[in-house]
Parts: C-alpha cells; sequence; structure tokens
C-alpha cells in the first residue's frame, strides 16, 4: 500500500505539466463569474492543479 502510494506520487511530478492548464481555466473562470479576489483565485488554481495531477497518476497507475 505505502508503495502505490509513493509510486503514485512519484508519477504526479511529470504529470504537473497537464494539471496546470485546467487550474488556470477554473482560476479564471470563477474570477469572471463570481468576482473572486486574486488569492482566493491562486488558492483554487493550486488545488485544483493537484486534485488533478494526482488523479491524472492514480488513473494512470490502476489503469
Amino acid at each position: 500500500m505505502t508503495q502505490d502510494i509513493v509510486i503514485i506520487l512519484a508519477m504526479a511530478v511529470p504529470m504537473i505539466l497537464f494539471g496546470v492548464y485546467p487550474g488556470l481555466k477554473l482560476g479564471e473562470f470563477l474570477e469572471r463569474k463570481y468576482d473572486i479576489d486574486e488569492s482566493m483565485k491562486r488558492k483554487v488554481m493550486i488545488i485544483t492543479t493537484i486534485v488533478f495531477t494526482v488523479t491524472l497518476s492514480s488513473l494512470l497507475y490502476y489503469l
């Protein structure tokens, strides 16, 4: 179980390249639609990037 987590996190490092774009787009969309401030936009972008990256890595590992 621990080895699986380590492998998924190691695979997540190159997957960050694919996770940045959805994070940027979601942050911009929320800024336009809900008029959020810059710090909230950055938090949304970072969280979206991390979640997307780990999800993509785990799907790649288990499928």
